[in-house]
């Protein structure tokens, strides 16, 4: 009805959410993205599946199943070609190998659109074409990946893998989440959905019990926030009921007080090279947090820090700099400064919680599908229809 209809239907449709008090929020949402969604999601039915098999580094410790990246900000030494990497942080090195990153990345963009397709249309073809992606990932032994990023973030010279390359995982977020959406369909093959979560779990596993993982959830900044993201989005999909109340504890106790300063900012951030940029981030993974594991018993927005600051407190902190990137008093980005803001999560979330139709007009005034590499690597929540349950 709604595709055949339109705006009409839209209006009736949230007229009727009004009077019987549901969240007309998402029918907002739907209105905004509906026509791009269905353009890129029709798209996405003519994509063939491109797993991390499609690609290999000569650099790369693992196999050709392994997940390998290697760290951004490392680059050659001028003096010894063949030596260790040296680091200029906030720089970007180009040759660095980014292939199984960006083919991750792409499959989280195909399944976030395609889950948002089903949302409005209940189209099952939209399901179909999804698992065909999802088997090639995580069943098909030919293309499948390893449950593990033990290659993650390498630097050469210096180390196989590390612990900050499990950040690399946030990209398989909106995988997860997607799924969610679409495992009740009627073409979704009950064996299937059980090895892919079969996959998620022993993903899991691993990130909680190797030491990289353990390293990573320890990490002070937007590194320790994304592992406790990941790891709640993944536990809600394989139910793991006692991942989650791990990941709300850490959230309450450990991220929000011992990250965020009273003014709403996040001090570890804005000493980076990249402030700006890194302040963003790490408010749509805590704002995702709480949009994934609150519930009516224990809402993690309206959690408050000993000084009783909640959340919202980041969000009102950094929405002028959003609306208007002059009135940001700290240094610029090194690199990628003209290519922020974008639309940010935290404004669309923030405003289902909080109403704030400025945060949704910010929001709805940004670029929602960016074409920077940069960008889209760091905004790992591209579907927000998906999440707004």
């Amino acid at each position: 009805m709604i595709k055949k209809y339109g705006f009409i239907a839209l209006l009736i449709f949230s007229s009727f959410n009004h009077a019987f008090g549901a969240d007309s929020s998402i029918v907002i949402i739907q209105r905004i993205l509906e026509k791009d969604i269905l353009k890129r999601a029709n798209q996405a039915l003519l994509e063939k599946p491109v797993t991390i098999t499609s690609a290999h580094s000569k650099r790369s410790a693992g196999g050709v199943h392994d997940f390998f990246s290697e760290g951004d900000y490392w680059w050659p030494n001028p003096v010894d070609t063949n030596g260790a990497y040296f680091q200029k942080d906030g720089m970007t090195n180009p040759d660095n190998f980014t292939q199984h990153r960006t083919v991750m990345i792409r499959f989280s963009q195909i399944i976030g659109t395609l889950a948002s397709a089903f949302i409005i249309t209940k189209d099952e073809k939209y399901v179909a074409q999804a698992f065909t992606h999802l088997k090639a990932w995580f069943i098909d032994e030919a293309t499948l990946m390893n449950p593990s990023l033990l290659y993650s973030q390498a630097i050469k010279g210096k180390a196989t893998g590390r612990g900050i390359g499990i950040i690399d995982m946030i990209q398989m977020m909106e995988v997860a989440q997607g799924i969610r959406i679409m495992e009740h369909a009627e073409v979704v093959d009950k064996k299937d959905l059980q090895e892919i979560r079969d996959w998620f779990s022993a993903y899991l596993r691993w990130v909680t019990t190797h030491s990289y993982g353990i390293a990573e959830r320890d990490a002070k900044n937007n590194h320790g926030t994304c592992w406790v993201t990941q790891v709640a989005v993944f536990a809600k999909l394989t139910g793991n009921d006692s991942l989650i109340e791990d990941c709300r504890f850490r959230y309450q106790t450990i991220l929000l007080p011992g990250q965020m300063d009273k003014d709403g900012s996040f001090p570890l951030e804005l000493k980076r090279t990249k402030p700006y940029g890194y302040s963003l981030f790490n408010l749509d993974a805590m704002v995702t947090i709480c949009q994934v594991l609150s519930s009516e018993t224990d809402n993690l927005w309206d959690y408050k820090t000993k000084d009783g600051s909640t959340l919202k407190s980041a969000i009102e902190f950094m929405y002028p700099f959003v609306k208007n990137k002059t009135l940001w008093p700290f240094q610029p980005d090194v690199m990628f400064w003209a290519n922020w803001p974008v639309a940010q999560p935290f404004l669309v979330f923030g405003y289902q919680k909080y109403k704030c139709k400025s945060w949704l007009d910010t929001w709805q005034s940004l670029e929602h599908f960016p074409q920077t590499a940069e960008v889209i690597r760091n905004l790992p929540v591209r579907n927000p229809l998906i999440w707004m349950e």
